[in-house]
């Protein structure tokens, strides 16, 4: 059985992957309506034993529509005009969106705005309102 490598830590198998192969709109000439180009890739993210929860719950989220309710995510393959380039194309995006699920993002640290910043917004918000001033009617002395 043979294992695609996703990371140092994570490797799926073969077995886990299932493809479909179905007819593809767009480039492909004549052969467009007779051969199935394009790829259906399916992978069950519920029942990986490759994956942990953590990387279970960032795919869930990253996946967004392709993740179905039963927990398996789906990619779409038809870029290309053959049945191999398109088989490598849906495989390359599952592992580059586990690779995404798998880092965990820097946290934001909240920062407060600098002196200089809020002088700048004030010397624009009265600015603004002396122009908004001057265009009302003329004051007759």
């Amino acid at each position: 059985m043979d294992r695609i490598v996703v990371t140092p830590h994570i490797a799926i198998d073969e077995s886990e992957l299932e493809e479909r192969f179905v007819q593809a709109s767009g480039p492909g000439g004549q052969n467009v309506n007779k051969v199935a180009t394009a790829v259906q890739l399916r992978f069950d993210v519920a029942n990986s034993p490759s994956l942990t929860e953590y990387v279970r719950a960032r795919l869930k989220t990253l996946a967004g529509k392709r993740m179905t309710r039963d927990g398996v995510l789906v990619i779409d393959a038809r870029r290309f005009r053959t049945q191999d380039r398109n088989r490598e194309d849906a495989r390359a995006r599952l592992i580059d969106l586990i690779r995404e699920a798998a880092e965990r993002p820097t946290p934001r640290r909240p920062t407060k705005p600098t002196l200089g910043s809020k002088k700048r917004r004030l010397e624009t918000k009265s600015k603004r309102a002396q122009v908004k001033k001057g265009r009302g009617k003329p004051q007759i002395d």
